[in-house]
């Protein structure tokens, strides 16, 4: 509860006093002297003057006091004058200003130095060298300068005592307009031949404790003969000059008069300054006129008045001397114009400060006093920030209206200030603000969709397109990573200046479609991190990587069935296909079908069939893009037993990609090529047939039954075509029938015939499981010709007949 208390007193103290702090100290304390609790005294727990960072704030000359970091204490940090500080102004307050940060708060300290005793008296000149006529009479006075003090108060009230003398003594006298004089009185007529010359010595003491003391020596020579000392009109003369008076100017013209005659009653000037004692070169005055000039400018802010002595001295034997007083007063002009001093700056300012942050501290002063030393301030040109009066002469700058760093991301302005002289002057005082970035702006993208042409096959990495986000915030909240929201495309990296597509896959990139969309997500770097996004819509194009390929003939086409039949001669890896064509066939009769396909599209994929071997006028050809194996002319036993024909297909791409199929082609008479498609109709049913079984996992039994089955229809019918063409054509058939190996007819898996040597042979379907051919006898056809079978023994590969 006391603690409670306490505060409540000093917050109603600090109400109560407006907001500042009163101190004293006396003048020469030592280095590190407590000169008050001021953290404690301004309500500040125990450190929290150190963690608020409580300082002065230096105002033009150096404060001799600072404040403690640790304890919040005013200590003394270096040695205080007081007459240097303030001279002879009484009180000596020096003004501080205590600042305070988080949150930024000003004080106002006054510290009073008091005085304290430590300069003694000091008479202008050591020795004063003074002449009185031995005709003065007693009561003559004549006037001494008094000493001066530096101090103030008591301690520079002097008081002055005089060596003892019978012939002299001192008179003090006050008065409000001329201040104190100090008269030497002649107590005693002076006889010259007793005592031509009297020296005494002038003490001055001041009030202090203990009492400082300065002398002067007096020597006074007793003149002769003449009794009429100059006189001045009045005692005190006062006179008023602005502060701009030109040099030369006339101040007054003094006159004294003398009555004596002669030599006696010529009047000589002379002038000294009383206050202050460093202004003897102000003023001068002409010894034989008595006229006072202004040597050198003055300054209303340096010294407002003057206090002259001038004497006039005549030139009798001895001479004698008349005494009067200028005052001279300092009118002020306006001639200073007013300062603007930045005594704190808090930069730069966040873009999101709220209004009232305050900015900076600025102390503003006019040396002029009244009109010309009163300011008005402003700031120019109009910005967000402006001023608050917070004390007299102090004024903060403050925000008035939010920020916003993209828009304007620097302020300079200028606080200017006008005093109320006529002409009134100006000052000015540039101060700039920076404004600091924080992160309220998300990447914006050009587009919210981008469109990208890209060939396929290109090589991991391989740059597809560059997109590029805009976000106006600067250094990381500016700064933008990029990645891939949805797709298979890689993404740029974090921070660079644009996003960069590029193909993830490590061997190229080969999408599955033609066209693929996803979503590019820009995203900073600021806290909390925004983000912003586009869609792309990448278009493959294609390239021409893919050859031809060779279907497998249709099984069981009838209408191909019909016109030839074709089968991979024997052996894996065997490309050659055979073919059967009676002779006599009407030209345009489809033998056979060549069929290819393209993995890739459009032109690329567009193909072409031509007949490569034989070149020229032969029996066959081949449709261009159809791919049908047709007669050219009708079919003559010139053509021999068996046409072999090299096929090769192309597509439209840049460079064009091929494939070869061999096709033999047999020529028979149209019974045995009716025979032949029979049995590739049969053949045709059995492969069917048996992939199926196959595919089914079939016993091995059923399997057996079935092929016998297949075979004794397939020789009965075989056995009837036979006998019915051996009794048309008998003289053929008996050439037909000569001695020669019997020759098995096999038919294979694609339903087309060939030609064996052998007794039987495997099929092997697509899993893998082995099958037996179906094997029917036939008549012993001639064989084909050696060097046709020794070349159709190694066809080229992927070469497929459908028939």
């Amino acid at each position: 509860w006391s603690a409670a208390v306490r505060v409540l007193v000093l917050q109603a103290a600090w109400a109560l006093a407006g907001g500042q702090v009163r101190y004293s100290v006396p003048e020469e304390a030592k280095a590190g002297t407590v000169v008050g609790r001021l953290a404690q005294d301004l309500g500040l727990e125990a450190g929290e003057a150190e963690a608020r960072r409580l300082r002065l704030v230096a105002q033009g000359r150096r404060a001799s006091v600072e404040v403690s970091g640790a304890s919040g204490a005013l200590l003394v940090s270096s040695r205080l004058d007081r007459e240097e500080l303030c001279g002879k102004s009484a009180p000596c307050a020096l003004r501080l200003e205590v600042l305070l940060e988080r949150p930024l708060r000003v004080f106002h300290v006054e510290l009073e130095v008091t005085d304290i005793n430590d300069n003694a008296p000091i008479f202008p000149t050591a020795r004063k060298n003074l002449s009185i006529a031995e005709l003065s009479v007693s009561g003559s006075r004549f006037p001494l300068e008094g000493a001066s003090d530096a101090d103030i108060g008591a301690n520079a009230q002097l008081s002055y005592t005089l060596s003892p003398s019978e012939h002299f003594s001192l008179d003090l006298q006050k008065t409000e307009e001329d201040g104190e004089s100090i008269f030497l009185v002649l107590r005693k007529p002076l006889d010259r031949e007793t005592l031509p010359m009297h020296r005494l010595v002038l003490t001055a003491s001041d009030g202090g404790r203990p009492s400082l003391t300065g002398t002067m020596e007096l020597l006074i020579s007793v003149l002769d003969a003449n009794d009429n000392a100059p006189q001045f009109n009045q005692s005190v003369y006062k006179v008023q000059l602005p502060e701009n008076t030109e040099r030369g100017t006339l101040v007054i013209k003094l006159n004294a008069t003398d009555l004596d005659e002669g030599t006696n009653r010529n009047i000589s000037y002379s002038l000294e300054i009383l206050f202050p004692q460093d202004g003897r070169d102000v003023f001068g005055i002409d010894r034989n006129s008595g006229e006072i000039r202004l040597r050198n400018y003055l300054d209303f802010e340096d010294v407002g008045l003057y206090r002259l002595q001038v004497d006039a001295t005549d030139q009798g034997n001895p001479p004698l001397s008349g005494h009067c007083k200028v005052v001279l007063e300092v009118l002020d002009v306006n001639d200073n114009a007013p300062e603007v001093w930045v005594t704190s700056l808090s930069v730069p300012v966040a873009e999101d400060a709220s209004v009232g942050t305050v900015v900076a501290l600025l102390s503003v002063s006019d040396r002029d006093s009244g009109p010309n030393g009163r300011v008005r301030c402003w700031v120019w040109p109009a910005s967000p920030v402006g001023l608050e009066t917070t004390f007299a002469g102090w004024y903060s700058l403050v925000l008035r209206e939010a920020l916003d760093r993209e828009r304007v991301s620097e302020y300079e302005v200028e606080v200017r200030a006008e005093d109320g002289g006529a002409p009134p002057l100006r000052a000015s005082r540039g101060v700039r603000v920076p404004v600091s970035d924080v992160n309220d702006n998300a990447p914006a993208f050009a587009q919210a969709v981008y469109t990208v042409l890209a060939r396929e096959n290109n090589a991991a990495g391989a740059e597809l397109a560059r997109l590029w986000a805009r976000d106006p915030d600067e250094a990381g909240n500016g700064r933008v990573s990029y990645s891939v929201w949805e797709g298979g495309v890689g993404g740029g990296a974090a921070g660079s200046s644009s996003a960069s597509l590029s193909g993830a896959a490590a061997g190229g990139w080969r999408p599955a479609s033609s066209y693929v969309s996803f979503e590019v997500r820009a995203v900073d770097a600021g806290e909390p991190p925004l983000c912003g996004n586009a869609t792309v819509q990448l278009f493959v194009l294609d390239e021409n990587d893919n050859a031809p390929a060779l279907l497998l003939p249709a099984a069981g086409s009838a209408a191909e069935a019909g016109a030839a039949a074709a089968e991979a001669s024997s052996g894996p890896g065997s490309g050659t296909l055979w073919a059967w064509a009676a002779w006599g066939a009407p030209a345009g009769q489809v033998v056979a079908k060549i069929r290819a396909v393209d993995a890739d599209s459009g032109y690329n994929a567009w193909l072409r069939y031509e007949l490569w071997e034989p070149r020229g006028k032969g029996p066959f050809r081949v449709g261009l893009y159809s791919g049908e194996v047709s007669t050219a002319r009708p079919l003559e036993e010139a053509d021999g037993p068996r046409q072999r024909l090299l096929i090769v297909v192309r597509d439209h791409g840049e460079p064009a990609r091929s494939a070869t199929a061999t096709l033999s082609v047999s020529l028979l008479e149209a019974a045995e090529a009716a025979l032949a498609a029979a049995a590739g109709s049969a053949s045709s049913s059995r492969s069917a047939v048996g992939a199926e079984m196959g595919a089914g996992a079939a016993s091995a039994a059923t399997n057996v039954w079935l092929v016998v089955a297949i075979c004794a229809v397939s020789s009965l019918f075989l056995l009837a075509v036979v006998l019915y063409g051996a009794s048309r054509w008998a003289p053929r058939a008996a050439v037909l029938s000569g001695p020669g190996p019997t020759t098995l007819v096999c038919a294979s898996e694609v339903g087309s015939w060939s030609y064996s040597q052998r007794h039987s042979r495997s099929l092997c379907v697509a899993d893998g499981a082995g099958k037996s051919d179906l094997m029917v006898f036939s008549p012993n056809f001639p064989p084909p010709p050696p060097g046709a079978a020794a070349k159709d023994t190694q066809p080229e590969p992927s070469a497929l007949l459908d028939t």
